[in-house]
């Protein structure tokens, strides 16, 4: 059936409508064509048969595993600075294939409408495949490719790469006409959903873990996992920490990997083995771009912003328009702004530094939402600094920007929530809408490092109350709930009961 009459059905329809008796205005009726003259017409023919052609190719394009068919998530806002990252790794990330990129960046471009620049794209990704040897990987590309002369309403180019790739999976072997699930295509869809933001980290992370069930020595599946559980790692398990290891073993001169293992051995405390792997990715002359903004992230969180500030603006040279570079350059002036507050100096000056530190990092932050709408966190610190400085209307509005994002994973609303909370307690003088928002992150089902920070905020917030005895009944039920949540079911059970004996009657509210 396909979803398209044939030929026999429109003829029924035809039919039925030449024997109706309603009448039809005379200017309508030399829109009506006779059935009989309908059939004959060779060229009302030849639609069908398109139409059902047109279904049959598309049928079979939705068989194929390419960047058309992996579901990849982000929002259409997103879609320039995407398209920015994608051509940076191309020209930049000079340790690996940059085959992926390409076709990553013809189906951007397909999305924008640019149908002939991503052909292009495209044309580069299969002259590189071809060149690199990369046998299986070429479907990708040319199951993209067919995908796009779909839309572009050719279909026997369509059908020319739908044969190339059923020819290829004949040669290896593949069960399926149109696909083949092995390590090679699990690795290119894990470097896609890696690309495309925070929506496809875990299942990211799903498919290099399949690739390396075939391969677990292979250098590349280990850098894609291990780059992906970096990504994923916002508790304290630390994830990351083993496969970034075993890539850096596997790919000893590969600095991008390095500097990703020298933030992983800061977060746990390893600062000599952290600062021999930033030493040496430093010395390498490849990915400078990459490993500049992530050395600089090293040095600002060692609190040496000014060495941070060098690096960043190296990089920002050869990508001016890179919202994480931005980012990271507002989170600099940031910090040089609460070193401010220490009591080293005058309050004058003090304070006028702080504003000028402040508005540095303000409008790094405006910048970096310019470049990426979405980027939610640029949205917090902004706020953040404005609370610093008093401009409270302002913080509340960039709050709200992201209080209403969607498609936000739980770990970043869970902190979110934390920090809004935090404004409205320490800013704002709101207990109840700080307590309202912890609660709110709370219900985020996710254990992450925010969520324990948000017990901690809560159950301080709730035991200052019960000494104060501020609203004694909910102050010591919410104790209750931090205690259930934390595992400490015994003590839960005295703060609710106390709760209970405080309401002096039975409430199945606690």
């Amino acid at each position: 059936m396909g979803g398209c009459m044939s030929e026999q059905m429109l003829a029924a329809v035809f039919k039925a409508v030449s024997h109706m008796s309603f009448k039809i205005p005379g200017r309508y009726t030399s829109m009506l064509i006779p059935y009989r003259e309908m059939m004959t017409n060779e060229s009302f023919r030849s639609v069908v048969r398109e139409n059902g052609q047109a279904d049959v190719v598309k049928e079979n394009l939705l068989q194929l595993k390419c960047h058309f068919t992996w579901k990849l998530l982000f929002e259409d806002i997103d879609i320039p600075d995407l398209e920015m990252r994608i051509s940076e790794e191309v020209k930049f990330l000079d340790i690996m294939s940059t085959v992926g990129m390409h076709n990553l960046l013809a189906y951007v471009r397909h999305l924008k409408g640019q149908h002939t620049e991503a052909l292009q794209s495209l044309k580069e990704a299969e002259t590189l495949a071809q060149r690199e040897q990369l046998g299986k990987r070429s479907v990708v590309t040319w199951g993209n490719c067919a995908w796009v002369h779909y839309h572009m309403g050719s279909l026997a180019e369509a059908q020319t790469y739908l044969d190339k790739v059923e020819n290829t999976c004949k040669e290896f072997a593949s069960p399926f006409r149109y696909r083949m699930e092995c390590a090679e295509m699990h690795c290119e869809e894990g470097w896609a959903l890696l690309k495309c933001g925070g929506q496809n980290y875990r299942r990211a992370m799903a498919c290099f873990a399949k690739a390396l069930e075939s391969e677990p020595e292979n250098p590349e599946y280990n850098t894609g996992y291990a780059v992906a559980t970096y990504r994923e790692d916002f508790d304290d398990n630390n994830i990351s920490l083993e496969p970034l290891k075993k890539a850096v073993r596997l790919n000893p001169a590969d600095p991008y990997i390095k500097v990703y293992l020298a933030l992983k051995f800061q977060d746990v405390g390893e600062t000599d083995e952290a600062e021999r792997h930033i030493e040496e990715a430093l010395s390498s002359t490849s990915c400078q771009t990459y490993v500049f903004r992530y050395a600089a992230k090293y040095y600002r969180r060692k609190r040496c912003t000014d060495k941070a500030l060098q690096l960043l603006h190296k990089a920002l040279q050869t990508s001016p328009d890179s919202g994480y570079l931005h980012y990271q350059i507002g989170l600099c002036y940031r910090d040089q702004m609460i070193q401010l507050k220490t009591p080293r100096n005058t309050l004058s000056r003090r304070q006028g530094s702080m504003q000028e530190m402040a508005q540095r990092a303000i409008c790094q932050f405006q910048k970096t939402v310019e470049l990426r709408p979405t980027f939610d966190v640029a949205y917090v610190c902004m706020a953040e600094v404005y609370a610093e400085i008093h401009q409270y209307k302002e913080a509340e509005a960039n709050f709200q920007m992201v209080l209403n994002m969607q498609n936000l994973i739980g770990h970043r609303k869970q902190d979110i929530h934390l920090r809004y909370g935090r404004f409205q307690q320490f800013h704002q003088n709101s207990e109840d809408m700080a307590i309202t928002h912890y609660l709110k992150g709370l219900k985020i089902e996710e254990t992450s490092y925010a969520w324990r920070k948000i017990l901690i905020a809560l159950e301080r917030v709730a035991d200052r109350r019960v000494q104060q005895n501020v609203r004694p009944v909910e102050s010591t039920s919410l104790l209750g709930l931090v205690h259930k949540l934390k595992g400490n079911m015994h003590e839960a059970l005295m703060y609710y009961e106390k709760a209970l004996r405080l309401t002096g009657e039975m409430n199945p509210e606690f």
